[in-house]
């Protein structure tokens, strides 16, 4: 969506076909804390994920309306001088006793889908439900075709190198707290964070699992992270539980953003690979990817 309005503000006569619609993709479960995790080329990573901050930052100002909202946290272990040079981009972060503290912006996904939607239909997007076995049938009917397409790239390129990690959340009614944590070590399959929700719920997580295709949320999985969590805080252990969700992050060694021409004179640009980082990156990503396009 984000590419797509990007193209449309730029010009372009733009239609969207999609297999499922927003609110069953993995953007609508997710965290979606701003913060570059998971992702490369770590040069290209900086200058997208500030465009996509600013975006947001912006955003932040109507939160009821866009679903994003700037919110006080910090990710644990993280140090400052660990950080890329994006980071001295990024005000308001500063090294406590227990890591790094910022105050970024947290999006409610299910609100921001929504809003985005909205933003389509305003700017004349058509967005169709239609699952598209291969690229060539996207090819076939337009001049130029954007590919972003997350997982389903790995079979419709094919690129066997776009890999799923699954994510697990527990959504609890929220007992109190007001600030997000996060605790992540990119070599482990667990990770620890919570995000407070706008509709007085509490998202807990996570795992980081590596080829693990199941959507089916895992009992015991949900124990372990609701016992992580609570070990930090402890009133989250007799929280509600509300749902469970479950999604799968599109990974790959590198984002892919490219551009290829056919035989024909067909113009194909890819965007995807975005791992757990897809809300972090979607605007700067939209933006190189609209540029690609125009040549």
């Amino acid at each position: 969506m984000s590419t797509a309005l990007v193209l449309a503000r730029a010009g372009r006569r733009v239609r969207v076909w999609s297999r499922d619609p927003a609110e069953r993709t993995t953007s609508a479960v997710a965290g979606a804390l701003w913060w570059p995790y998971r992702i490369d080329p770590v040069a290209r990573v900086g200058p997208w994920s500030l465009r996509s901050l600013r975006a947001y930052e912006e955003w932040a100002e109507r939160p009821d309306e866009t679903g994003v909202r700037t919110v006080e946290g910090v990710h644990q272990g993280v140090r400052l001088a660990g950080l890329g040079a994006w980071a001295g981009e990024v005000a308001g972060l500063r090294d406590t006793d227990e890591g790094l503290a910022a105050r970024l912006p947290l999006i409610d996904m299910p609100v921001h889908l929504a809003w985005l939607r909205g933003e389509l239909a305003a700017a004349g997007i058509e967005v169709e439900r239609r699952e598209v076995r291969s690229l060539d049938e996207a090819t076939g009917a337009a001049g130029v075709v954007v590919n972003c397409t997350g997982l389903g790239a790995r079979e419709l390129v094919p690129d066997a190198s776009v890999r799923p990690v699954r994510g697990q959340l527990v959504v609890v009614e929220n007992p109190g707290v007001r600030t997000w944590f996060t605790s992540a070590d990119e070599g482990s399959d667990t990770t620890t964070y919570f995000f407070p929700q706008p509709d007085g719920r509490l998202l807990l997580g996570g795992t980081a699992q590596e080829d693990d295709w199941s959507l089916e949320p895992d009992p015991a999985v949900a124990e372990a992270i609701v016992r992580r969590c609570a070990a930090l805080r402890p009133e989250i252990a007799g929280a509600r539980v509300v749902e469970h969700r479950v999604g799968l992050r599109p990974a790959r060694p590198a984002v892919r953003i490219e551009r290829e021409v056919d035989a024909e004179g067909r113009l194909l640009v890819h965007n995807y690979g975005h791992g757990g980082a897809g809300v972090t990156v979607a605007w700067g990503c939209a933006e190189e990817a609209a540029r690609l396009v125009g040549g």
